[in-house]
């Protein structure tokens, strides 16, 4: 069951309610006890031999760390500057320091790193950018460093890991659910308490138009409030491009239009890529969702492949990489996936100027 499903049920209960308080002030009390001895230096962060450039957030959830990830990347690139990318690999099975490295032509799976980091690479590549996934970033910062001579590493989803000491701080508030319900995880999704912004060097506000702007007006004081000098963006997820799973083939969006498709999702709000789709001018006919990083098995493509008809399934990068072996057999639809970019719409120079100071 989706977690946020079995949250809304706790929720529903008195005794429910009063366990998910109490383990919120429990993982709060840990946030801000942790966030304190580094504060105070009691906690040291460690530096590599690079600039490092952190995306993060102050939620969990989708914010949209993995396309600003790739956004940073491809700026960075853009200038000559030698990058990689240091992700923790959630859901990959390899446990300890063990590094899976990612680069161009890569034959690693998603298994052995994780989906976000394999999604990063199928939108880097041709970029030269290696994507190196441990829990360990310090380390996997230096193997960057040492292998790859990077002169500049993005650490994905790194504003709570402040082990490893960084030169630009990036944080991403999702405008449509700025602050996890004010609550802590697990009776909210707040990682670390609103005040945490006063270390970020620049807020990127995502989903900027799915408010209206007056709501995105009143967001904007709420930060200046928390940290009075932190330049605020404005950024949208944007359509890129179609993706053929079948034959590799990139299809531009005007595909779409007047399609019959079915969408499937496995991501944290799937709501806004459903929503996404019907923009492009797709007719949607059914809705297939599952739980954020949820492994498909044939059993389930062959459910659907039994009740969706004919219509083709489109899905995401981070999705299409789950899917098990033999799924081309089992599925005898085409197969689409969107690629969705981070678009800063508002300050994209303020952007350009903070990541290339780090060349």
């Amino acid at each position: 069951m989706n977690w946020k499903k079995r949250r809304s049920r706790l929720l529903a209960k008195s005794w429910g309610r009063i366990l998910l308080r109490s383990l919120s002030w429990a993982y709060g009390f840990g946030a801000m006890s942790r966030g304190l001895l580094y504060d105070l230096g009691l906690l040291r962060a460690r530096a590599v031999a690079a600039r490092v450039v952190c995306i993060g957030n102050l939620t969990a959830g989708g914010t949209g760390k993995t396309p600003a990830a790739v956004l940073a990347a491809m700026t960075l690139r853009s200038k000559g500057v030698s990058t990689a990318i240091l992700s923790r690999g959630y859901g990959r099975p390899q446990k300890g320091r063990e590094i899976s490295v990612l680069v161009d032509e890569s034959a690693s799976s998603w298994k052995q790193c994780g989906d976000e980091p394999w999604m990063m690479h199928q939108l880097l590549k041709g970029q030269g950018v290696p994507i190196l996934v441990s829990p360990d970033r310090i380390r996997a910062g230096t193997q960057a460093v040492n292998f790859y001579h990077s002169r500049v590493l993005i650490l994905d989803d790194g504003f709570q890991h402040r082990a490893l000491k960084r030169d630009l701080d990036i944080v991403l508030i999702d405008a449509a659910a700025p602050f996890g319900g004010r609550h802590f995880l697990p009776y909210g999704d707040l990682r670390e308490a609103p005040y945490a912004l006063r270390r970020a060097h620049l807020v990127v506000l995502t989903h900027s138009d799915l408010i209206s702007p007056a709501d995105l007006s009143a967001l904007r004081e709420e930060i200046r409030r928390l940290h009075a000098k932190v330049p605020v963006l404005e950024s949208v997820h944007a359509p890129d491009f179609l993706f053929d799973a079948k034959t590799d083939a990139r299809l531009p969006l005007e595909h779409l239009q007047g399609l019959g498709v079915v969408t499937l999702a496995a991501i944290a709000v799937p709501e806004q890529f459903e929503a996404m789709i019907e923009r492009l001018g797709a007719r949607v006919a059914q809705k297939w969702q599952y739980p954020d990083h949820h492994r498909y098995t044939l059993d389930e493509l062959s459910a659907l492949s039994r009740l969706a008809g004919e219509a083709p399934l489109v899905t995401t990068f981070k999705d299409i990489v789950r899917f098990p072996d033999g799924w081309r057999d089992l599925l005898s639809r085409e197969v689409y996936v969107l690629a969705v970019k981070l678009e800063i719409v508002k300050g994209r120079e303020i952007w350009d100027a903070a990541l290339g100071r780090l060349a």
